[in-house]
């Protein structure tokens, strides 16, 4: 029987918080703030951990909730006095890049992607097609800019002109914060801010990376081989478990794999 020695000295603890999937808002996306904030908080706070350690596989999602997020993660990292490591898996592309740059250091493996710097929005437009079955939509708005997209319509430049507005400042916002987080440590290149991903090695020449490794041999070598590694994840509540969102769920999986597909995942 093993006795334990009270007077051993621990091993250091890192907290490790998985960050995967698709940002988003709503109970049942993967990655949202008001869902992430209790593992987070936790993270931090329980144990005094030497380290946390951010897994990131997310292709990205939502500006808003990627701010949140990595504001979250920084403001307790800067009040506990306690570095974040970010490990990248398959991708940090888009808010999973947005996300990984709140670690103090990127470490990714060789096949990693990383970047996509960049926004997007999506739509379609279906009035030709309501023309044909000869259907007539009809819109009242108060306010001319209520009515700004609507598939139903024909597109219009200045709504058109509006939403690059949008984008461009959001494009703005994000390499405001890449270039903070990241500062000299960023290399010159036209490319950077373009929306690109790039592999691994191609991240670290770039200084969208640190370098190269994988979570349990970077650990073991920076805090000892006697480091202790407590994980953290959103816990899913019984209906969840249980199934009862089962359309719910499934119309998020499509989106989540749709995200993945574009990097080939």
């Amino acid at each position: 029987m093993a006795v334990r020695n009270p007077f051993k000295k621990r091993g250091p603890t890192v907290a490790v918080v998985r960050l995967s999937g698709m940002i988003a808002t709503g109970a049942r996306a993967s990655l949202n703030d008001e869902a992430l904030a209790p593992v987070i908080e936790r993270a931090f706070k329980r144990g005094k951990p030497a380290a946390v350690a951010l897994v990131i596989n997310s292709p990205g999602g939502s500006p808003v909730q990627s701010s949140l997020i990595a504001a979250r993660i920084r403001r307790l990292a800067e009040e506990k006095k306690i570095p974040v490591l970010a490990f990248v898996e398959d991708v940090a592309a888009s808010g999973g890049y947005w996300l990984a740059c709140a670690g103090d250091e990127i470490i990714a493996d060789e096949s990693s992607m990383l970047g996509s710097i960049g926004v997007i929005s999506s739509s379609f437009g279906a009035h030709v097609f309501l023309a044909r079955q000869g259907i007539e939509r009809r819109v009242y708005t108060a306010g001319e800019s209520k009515s700004m997209l609507d598939p139903f319509q024909p597109e219009k430049e200045e709504d058109v002109a509006r939403l690059k507005d949008l984008l461009g400042d959001i494009h703005g916002h994000f390499i405001a914060h890449v270039k903070t987080r990241r500062a000299d440590r960023l290399k010159s290149d036209p490319d950077l801010f373009t929306g690109r991903i790039w592999l691994g090695q191609a991240a670290v020449d770039l200084g969208l990376a640190d370098s190269i490794g994988h979570l349990v041999p970077v650990l073991k070598e920076r805090y000892g081989k006697d480091v202790k590694l407590r994980h953290y994840g959103r816990k899913r509540g019984w209906m969840q478990r249980l199934g009862a969102s089962v359309l719910g769920e499934a119309l998020v999986t499509v989106e989540e794999r749709a995200a993945y597909a574009r990097f080939g995942l």
